[in-house]
């Protein structure tokens, strides 16, 4: 595995999305109570300090109350801003005590947080993951080992004690090793498959499935059909199109595009060119708009600008498809809008690769010990007589 030492920010509550849209004005409600709305065999709620009962549809679920379900049962919650949480067979989940935290203590659950939401937090034992505009799916198994999958949009996995911290896609999944004590580096996993999961089949259909099935057409190398089409016209393929072949084309596409559209267009033309990642945020970010200037308070514009929004979504997407080259897509975007530094620097990605917070790492201070002396020579001494 490959884990070096890095200075890390601690994780904040927003985590990136893929296609994220997230204004200024979002009102974030917070997780301080559910309603239950699919139960399947044995499902018990818990109220804290009160003795379990069995869940009905349609009861609400308040703060530090816990749901159980049993064998072969499952259930579902859906919160104020119709975030979704469902439980596999014998799962506890805890609506959390802090806002916007959901509490995993074993068990299978899917999370579906809608876009605009706020962003969420799920603790998973030792591991938390900071999610925004998501679907993701978890498991803590009874070893204390937990399987972390995003299906659509992307995560921030941190681990509390060690402060390890690392960007998960969707169609990757990252274990936890209790007996290591750390976060293995994310695999791929068929997010066809997962869709088979009692978690989403035996459930009435997700509102984020299409966006589930826009990256399972990325996975079948189709995600990029109007932009293969439009590098086509120059007689090239995407992969071997030039620089100057691939923008023209990328720039035909997104031309006309609303503002969601072309973050979900630079996420793929930057996973499908990493090399360009970059130009082609230059060329999303000053395609649609000259870029001039922008109030302190990045809502209103100084004439027709594009919105701070739009090119934070941008960025995002950007570095969620290739978060090797943050530094170098973030220095991009401040070389395009100058007068966007304040909007730009605020964008938080998750670190891009499997890393530690410098701050733990301690090396023991260095032990002095006295020169050897050798037996035939009697040691010095300063004392005169």
């Amino acid at each position: 595995m490959n884990i070096r030492p890095r200075s890390i920010l601690l994780v904040a509550p927003v985590a990136l999305a893929l296609v994220s849209w997230l204004p200024h004005e979002v009102i974030a409600l917070d997780f301080s109570q559910g309603r239950v709305t699919q139960v399947v065999q044995d499902v018990k709620v818990v109220p804290s300090g009160s003795a379990a009962r069995p869940a009905t549809v349609n009861e609400t679920v308040h703060q530090g109350s816990a749901v159980q379900t049993g064998t072969q049962s499952r259930s579902e919650l859906t919160f104020q801003d119709q975030t979704i949480t469902r439980l596999g067979e014998n799962t506890i989940f805890t609506v959390g005590q802090g806002a916007r935290t959901v509490e995993l203590g074993s068990g299978q659950f899917l999370l579906y947080v809608p876009k605009k939401a706020g962003g969420a937090k799920v603790k998973m034992g030792s591991v938390t993951a900071a999610i925004t505009g998501t679907t993701v799916m978890g498991h803590v198994y009874e070893s204390g080992i937990v399987d972390f999958t995003v299906l659509e949009g992307s995560a921030c996995i941190h681990l509390d004690k060690w402060g390890q911290a690392m960007y998960v896609a969707a169609g990757q999944r990252v274990t936890y090793d209790p007996m290591l004590q750390r976060l293995d580096n994310p695999v791929d996993v068929d997010i066809q498959e997962q869709m088979s999961s009692p978690l989403v089949s035996d459930f009435r259909r997700l509102p984020s499935y299409p966006l589930i099935e826009e990256e399972i057409s990325i996975q079948r190398g189709r995600g990029n059909d109007a932009l293969a089409r439009a590098v086509a016209a120059s007689g090239a393929t995407i992969q071997t199109a030039s620089a100057e072949q691939f923008l023209a084309a990328f720039n035909s596409v997104i031309v006309s595009a609303d503002p969601r559209t072309v973050c979900a267009i630079v996420g793929r033309a930057v996973r499908a060119r990493p090399d360009l990642a970059d130009r082609i945020v230059v060329a999303a970010i000053t395609s649609a708009r000259p870029v001039r200037g922008y109030s302190k308070d990045f809502k209103q514009p100084i004439g027709k600008e594009i919105p701070c929004e739009w090119v934070q979504c941008i960025l995002q997407s950007a570095i969620a498809a290739d978060p090797a080259s943050e530094r170098l897509i973030i220095d991009a975007a401040l070389g395009a809008a100058p007068m966007l530094r304040d909007c730009i620097l605020a964008v938080t990605p998750c670190p891009g690769e499997n890393a530690f917070n410098q701050a733990l790492i301690i090396a023991p201070p260095p032990i002095e010990r006295p020169s050897p002396v050798s037996p035939e020579q009697p040691p010095t001494t300063n004392n005169r007589e």
